[in-house]
């Protein structure tokens, strides 16, 4: 298989959560818009791998642990989201930058 296939394949995956970031409003959206930017990059060093041929499996440890930090930060946006919907009511992205506490 040639090596463009997979990299278009990266780039719209890319460009769907840049969009999903950039554009959406709720906080599940974001996160789940980050996972497919991560699984992009995922792709490219597989497929760079695959090309290489170098028998190393660099590309593959990296993606490995790509997804093991993934695997991480997806929990810990996800309690960050639960304890925002429990003390608001809402996932609201915008609405949670004027959570801050104001000292007065």
């Amino acid at each position: 298989m040639p090596l463009v296939l997979p990299l278009l394949l990266a780039v719209a995956l890319f460009c769907l959560g840049v969009y999903g970031v950039l554009a959406r409003r709720n906080a599940i959206t974001v996160l789940m818009s980050f996972e497919l930017m991560l699984n992009a990059v995922n792709l490219n060093l597989v497929a760079f791998d695959a090309w290489r041929l170098d028998g190393l499996a660099t590309g593959q440890t990296l993606a490995i642990f790509v997804i093991t930090i993934a695997a991480a930060e997806i929990g810990l946006g996800l309690a960050i989201v639960l304890l925002l919907f429990r003390g608001h009511g809402h996932v609201d992205a915008d609405a949670a930058r004027d959570l801050q506490e104001v000292d007065r």
